[in-house]
């Protein structure tokens, strides 16, 4: 008998200090707003996690403490089973999230004043941590035809050909466009970069969430050479939404480069391990995968629910995706600048998602939805735009 999870369950994010539904996010006039924003889940963590961070906590001595020893063995297995990729043990490190890797990466492997690429709309953080290292934004924008984003490959190879690029961040399965690259695409991707000197450095947070007839493949699974070629960024945080208490995993299998970043670690103190941290991420990838199967079954019914919802709204279109919880909605045919289109979502419909632009130029006229919440709030959220966009 399968087992059941209550994904409608409604629980009170504002009971703590929640950033989706803080006012830091929402503002003092958005508190009541729909808070379709920030990339974390509605949904309470997989049983076995809080089971073991409850153990845990029974303990009560919290000193220092070293990696467990059956936690790296979970993540291995986890990625083995679920994705065809067998991680060397030797090449993980740890790291506190995502965000420092990609940090790290690019202060380790270019110089002040190099290029790294993104490929916008993509995933915001990217264009801040090369602009806040002194590096440079080069943009390879995704192309959008018929409903769907895909690599501008020609474009690639003109970015990757200028010496000056060193990098590029690549977003696997993609935020905000919910494309799950195919292997093929990856392999040109990383044929181009190879060639050129580009060195790859794949944020892949949102691996586990593929919807039917779609798969995940691990940019280091394409060839021994990619791997070489590049770091993987993993987390269970979006998995498991577990964001505020696990860490990271930096996948490193040049010798050379992973070297340099047990150095850096070791010369930043990045290097300590959190008790809970561990736990969790060592329940979720040993026992959440039921879980995790029901959830992404739950969110696949969600975004029936908006395909369904916007057949009504034909002012709105949906970027159908492949996977992540997140949807790239196209707001374009309202003719609204994007500070009305903002002030029109929140003030008319109930709205407080991401606003498009945050994601590059590329990202005007759309904004970015979260469906990782109950199905009966999302509904009412739809009623709520249908209703604005009829009064137009």
């Amino acid at each position: 008998m399968a087992e059941a999870f209550d994904f409608d369950e409604v629980i009170n994010r504002r009971e703590v200090p929640a950033l989706k539904t803080h006012r830091m996010v929402l503002g003092e006039d958005g508190m009541d707003l729909f808070p379709g924003g920030v990339a974390d889940m509605d949904f309470r963590a997989p049983q076995p996690v809080l089971d073991a961070m409850t153990q845990r906590l029974a303990h009560g001595v919290f000193g220092y403490e070293t990696v467990p020893d059956g936690l790296l063995p979970a993540l291995t297995g986890w990625m083995k089973d679920r994705h065809g990729w067998n991680i060397v043990p030797d090449h993980i490190l740890r790291a506190p999230n995502v965000l420092n890797s990609l940090s790290m990466a690019a202060n380790l492997f270019t110089n002040p004043g190099d290029g790294i690429i993104v490929q916008p709309p993509v995933f915001f953080d990217f264009a801040d941590i090369i602009a806040e290292n002194g590096r440079c934004l080069v943009e390879n924008p995704l192309v959008l035809s018929a409903g769907k984003y895909d690599m501008d490959f020609e474009g690639l190879e003109a970015c990757a050909a200028d010496p000056r690029t060193k990098m590029l961040f690549l977003c696997n399965p993609h935020n905000p466009v919910g494309r799950v690259w195919s292997k093929e695409d990856l392999a040109r991707l990383g044929a181009i970069c190879r060639q050129h000197g580009v060195f790859v450095v794949a944020d892949e947070i949102h691996g586990d969430i593929t919807f039917s007839g779609h798969a995940y493949t691990p940019f280091a699974t394409v060839s021994e050479a990619d791997a070489i070629n590049s770091i993987t960024c993993l987390s269970p945080a979006k998995s498991f939404n577990i964001a505020a208490c696990c860490g990271a995993f930096t996948i490193v299998p040049d010798e050379g480069r992973r070297n340099a970043f047990k150095a850096e670690n070791s010369r930043l103190t990045v290097n300590k391990n959190n008790a809970f941290a561990s736990v969790a991420m060592e329940a979720a990838y040993r026992q959440g995968g039921p879980w995790l199967d029901a959830a992404v079954s739950y969110i696949e019914g969600n975004l029936a629910l908006v395909l369904a919802r916007l057949n009504d709204i034909p002012e709105v279109t949906l970027i159908t995706p492949e996977g992540t919880f997140l949807l790239w909605l196209d707001f374009r045919a309202l003719g609204l600048a994007q500070d009305d289109l903002t002030r029109f979502l929140r003030t008319e419909a109930g709205w407080a998602i991401t606003r498009g632009i945050a994601f590059g130029e590329a990202g005007k006229g759309f904004g970015r939805l979260n469906i990782a919440c109950q199905r009966a709030r999302l509904d009412q959220a739809l009623d709520g735009l249908d209703a604005a966009i009829s009064k137009r």
